[in-house]
């Protein structure tokens, strides 16, 4: 009996002959981790006491967020590096790129071959005809550390792409048109073949986009049979020589499915589901505010050259924002040594270094709330890259609608950008227009005590920098003094009313209104210390949050022992009956009554 793609490699890989339904144990050839999910790889190992099989076959790709502009990230990425160089085990540093495309570029995957990653995508290694699968933290640890995961053997679908394309269409197109076809789900649980009239001109860049969705349709992977291109590619980055990998003539598949691509034209998915593809002609004139040329599925340098040739000698359109971001760091240097970059900077764009850019909460990509972003990407989930509205087309309509201002393809770019439209201011006006009055907010306080008796408790100390993001007011006081050693659950002891007494210099360090407005969000009343940084002390007034100028610290205070502040006197009085200096200025005052210096 005849076998197909993924039933050779799986069987070359088990030492089994296998038929769909099959669960057997599979060699994996290329194990990786990220930065997302590859600290918990470690965790996993080290809690079960495990070790690493094979280092040469083991590696991290830190392509979710490369240069740990994100807290998390960036300790993640130190967990995985301590545990690489304990176990020689290969990095992929932030310089790198995006794990996947590696895996292919640097010839560590070859046709016929097993790789697996803590990423959706890993399934592009279907591009070049080899077995790739994301996996969860768990399944990924057994890898590192027994070289084989188990797995169940896929039906296989035949897919015949029937036709040619327009001139317009691209790789994307042809995979949206794919998307339209099979739905959010027609690939569940099936490997797929891709065959017809065009795929063996697909060279590895169109490959690559293609099967990088097949995750969005749901599907194991999808596989091409290896073209020349392939095979040459392969050949130079392992410098091993390829024998291509095809199905049998006689091998049986589950179904065949036929997908009309003649004269297809520029294809787009409308927000929130990657299967609701549209034809562009449908949307143009959608006004957007950012555009994204970039991800594992169109970050390779021909996805690069085609939004030059359109950026060249154009601007992007005022107001709006357009993110490029290579694949790899091969991609990135190939842009620059052929004037890419140059194009990309002086039509306006960002140009990120290479990885995944978006995805996984990275660091290029993000929209804001009611921002309509048209995307390269792979994904337009509903929050996956934002608060905003996302569409997914090719790199082609995604420079033209840079241009535009809105959404149109590259033969129809205006000759003048579409502006925003002037909006109307959102003010309400001040306090005293709403007929609020603050003249008899209070001016004495009786409040418990919690003494921290330290010098220079800086605004990291106070509201650490990863929760800069939040705005809500009423989210921020849970994460006051987490930074603080010793301190880290005031939050929790905390309560309305309470006042803080500390020592010199509270608040140094950086601008941020945050580490006043957390105690406001606890209900503090007021913050008494021997001196303030000073700008800490301006965004305290400012706000017209209470704090007083005293030295505390060494009056005998103790926590939880309950003190009397009166603003309008200057004076602190603490339990033992004496009355201190508490200073609290005329300007203060004027600005604490209003309630703040906005209001009137």
């Amino acid at each position: 009996m005849g076998k197909t793609i993924i039933e050779k490699i799986l069987g070359s890989h088990s030492g089994k002959e296998v038929s769909p339904g099959n669960i057997v144990d599979i060699a994996i050839d290329v194990r990786a981790a990220r930065d997302f999910g590859g600290a918990n790889v470690v965790k996993n190992i080290r809690d079960n006491g495990l070790s690493v099989d094979d280092a040469k076959k083991t590696a991290f790709t830190f392509d979710c967020n490369p240069g740990g502009s994100d807290q998390k990230y960036a300790t993640n990425q130190q967990i995985c590096r301590d545990f690489a160089r304990q176990h020689a085990i290969t990095i992929y540093d932030i310089d790198a790129g995006i794990g996947t495309h590696l895996a292919i570029d640097e010839g560590l995957s070859l046709p016929g071959s097993t790789f697996v990653s803590t990423d959706s995508h890993a399934n592009i290694l279907g591009a070049i005809g080899a077995f790739g699968q994301g996996m969860g933290d768990v399944d990924i640890a057994h890898a590192f550390a027994f070289g084989k995961v188990w797995f169940k053997v896929p039906p296989s679908l035949k897919i015949i792409l029937k036709g040619k394309p327009s001139s317009q269409a691209s790789p994307k197109d042809i995979t949206l048109a794919m998307l339209k076809k099979l739905g959010a789900n027609g690939l569940l649980g099936y490997a797929a073949e891709v065959y017809g009239d065009i795929v063996d001109d697909l060279n590895l860049s169109a490959r690559i986009t293609i099967a990088s969705m097949a995750t969005e349709m749901a599907g194991i992977i999808t596989l091409f049979p290896p073209n020349q291109d392939v095979i040459d590619h392969c050949q130079r980055a392992s410098g091993t020589p390829i024998e291509p990998l095809k199905a049998d003539e006689d091998a049986i598949y589950a179904s065949t499915i036929e997908i009309d691509i003649e004269g297809l034209t520029c294809q787009i998915s409308r927000p929130g589901h990657p299967e609701d593809v549209v034809a562009v002609s449908t949307l143009v004139g959608q006004k957007i505010g950012s555009a994204f040329i970039g991800s594992c599925t169109n970050g390779r340098f021909e996805d690069m050259q085609v939004a030059a040739n359109i950026l060249k000698g154009k601007k992007v359109a005022p107001g709006v924002v357009l993110k490029i971001v290579p694949s790899t760091d091969k991609v990135w240097r190939k842009c620059l040594d052929e004037g890419l970059i140059e194009i990309f900077k002086e039509a306006g764009a960002l140009v990120g270094n290479a990885g995944c850019a978006g995805c996984a909460a990275g660091q290029i990509g993000q929209n804001g709330p009611g921002e309509v972003t048209i995307s390269t990407g792979n994904r337009n989930f509903a929050g996956k890259q934002g608060k905003g509205e996302v569409y997914l087309a090719s790199p082609a309509v995604v420079a033209a609608s840079a241009i535009a201002g809105t959404i149109v393809t590259a033969d129809s770019i205006p000759a003048e950008p579409v502006l925003f439209a002037k909006q109307e201011s959102t003010s309400t006006g001040s306090m005293a227009e709403k007929g609020v009055d603050n003249s008899d907010k209070p001016v004495t306080f009786k409040g418990r005590v919690w003494l921290i008796d330290k010098d220079n408790i800086d605004t990291d100390m106070i509201y650490h920098n990863r929760y800069l993001t939040i705005t809500d007011i009423s989210e921020m006081g849970q994460y006051t003094f987490d930074n603080l050693e010793g301190w880290e659950d005031f939050a929790k002891k905390a309560q309305p009313g309470d006042i803080v007494v500390t020592g010199k210099n509270f608040g140094a360090g950086s601008s941020r209104q945050q580490a006043v407005d957390c105690f406001e969000s606890l209900g503090v009343s007021l913050v008494i210390a021997q001196s303030f940084g000073a700008i800490y002390e301006r965004n305290a007034i400012n706000k017209g949050f209470p704090i007083v100028t005293a030295g505390l610290t060494s009056s005998g205070l103790e926590n939880g022992q309950e003190i009397e502040v009166d603003l309008q006197a200057q004076t602190v009085s603490l339990p033992t009956g004496e009355t201190v200096p508490g200073a609290f200025s005329e300007v203060q005052m004027n600005i604490y009554r209003k309630g703040g210096l906005l209001n009137g």
